[in-house]
This record gives structure tokens, sequence and C-alpha cells, in this order.
């Protein structure tokens, strides 16, 4: 261990014991100047070689940019601006479950999460995204030898910053966003295949997104 950089202005809760195994006591640990007097008064942190502030000449780490997700041709794409990173995603689906009612309502949803890593570099803030299908034609098929047809194109929803972006849906598709209550927040037409809506819906909360005849609930990153 040669450098640590901690961003934390409030101290972590540590065991005075944590570092024990590495030569802490040679390394520099790098800090928020607001905290630094905090740092080098309590154990282990006390202990580092040198406490200095993360300033400009010490900024520490660069951090990775965020990906961004795309889905086409049956595949899922990862891509960000910096260069040779790996990607650590997950791919849950909302359908996998057990049920006891008689009829299921199958929603073809998949939540994603991904984040870019680096040697030398913070990770990633995650980035998600919501694929699912949407009906082309709202008659489904009835279930012949054990496969069920239904003709269905994919659209994935992304958010940032309140704002919603729905990528995949049919020119001239509605799409309309509300809010956990019910409460429209913005409506819009797609064109090229892509569809954009600015809210006011907070980080965290339920958003409502329907596409045609179509509703996800997604959560707003």
């Amino acid at each position: 261990m040669k450098e640590v950089y901690c961003y934390a202005e409030e101290l972590p809760s540590t065991e005075a014991n944590a570092f024990e195994s590495s030569n802490y006591k040679r390394a520099t640990l790098y800090v928020p100047a607001s905290a630094i007097n905090d740092y080098k008064n309590r154990v282990p942190w006390s202990e580092f070689g040198a406490i200095e502030t993360i300033d400009g000449t010490n900024p520490g780490p660069k951090k990775c940019a965020t990906p961004t997700i795309s889905y086409h041709n049956g595949k899922l794409t990862f891509t960000c601006e910096t260069e040779g990173v790996e990607y650590r995603s997950s791919i849950t689906d909302t359908d996998i479950k057990d049920y006891t009612t008689q009829e299921i309502d199958l929603t073809v949803t998949y939540t994603i999460k991904v984040y870019a890593m680096k040697s030398g570099c913070q990770n990633s803030d995650v980035a998600t995204g919501t694929l699912c299908w949407i009906d082309v034609d709202p008659r489904k098929e009835g279930i012949t030898d054990g496969v069920a047809q239904v003709k269905a194109m994919p659209v994935l929803i992304k958010s940032h910053g309140g704002q919603l972006t729905v990528e995949g849906a049919a020119d001239d598709t509605t799409v309309s966003v509300y809010n956990a209550a019910g409460m429209e927040q913005g409506s819009t037409v797609s064109k090229n295949g892509q569809a954009t809506i600015s809210t006011t819906l907070n980080t965290g909360s339920v958003a409502i997104v329907k596409i045609g005849q179509k509703a996800v609930k997604v959560v707003m990153r």
C-alpha cells in the first residue's frame, strides 16, 4: 500500500486495527481539506505515514465515465468514454418468481445495471435501464405445443437526472410518464425510434411509463 484516498468528510467508522496487515504507516492518506484534522486525531487514520489533502495537485484516481446502455438485434451493448474499461453488469427478470394464481400477467421486463472499472481509476457510477417488449399485435395467440407466439418489439427505457428516454418504440407512438400517484409528468410522441421526456421526478422515485397501451414501472436514476 502506497496511497489511500478517502473522500468521506465524516470519518468512516473503522476498527483501530483495520490496516494492521498492511504497511500503511509508510503510506500517504489523502482526505478532504475540511476533515484533515479529524483524520490526524483518530486511530487508525492518524497512524498513516503522511496525511495530505485532496486538491488539484493530488486529486486522487480519475473516475471512469458512466457507461451507456443500448440494445440492438437481440444484444445489449455497453460503451464508455473511458478507454480500456471492464464492465460489471447484472440483469434481473421481474417475471422469475413463484405464482399461486390461475392467471399470470407476464411483463417480460429486465432491469439492467452496469458500471465500468479500470485499474488505477475509481469505479464509475452505476447506469441502469429497463428492457421490455411491447406487443405489436395486442391479440395474444393461444399456446400450441407448449409455445406461445406473440409478436413484440423491444423497448429500452433509461433515466438520468429526471429525464427519461425511451428507445425502440415505433414512430408516432404516444409515450407518457406518470408518478406513483398516477399524475402525468409529461408526454410526447416517438420520432426516429426515440422519445425523451423531462420530468421533476426525484432520483429513487417510481415512474410509470406508458408506451402506447403498455405500462412499465421504472425507478428514476
